[in-house]
């Protein structure tokens, strides 16, 4: 389970809060906190 701070690769995580979609494009972005809940783990 990725979390904020994390660089899981690219891809799009779903926030497992509020379901809220994060797409990183690049293997060295980080992942942020959930823009709409601010949570910090993702699927």
């Amino acid at each position: 389970m990725p979390t904020t701070g994390e660089k899981p690769g690219k891809g799009t995580y779903t926030c497992k809060r509020c379901g809220e979609q994060v797409t990183l494009d690049d293997h060295s972005d980080t992942l942020p906190p959930c823009p709409s809940c601010h949570g910090t783990e993702f699927n």
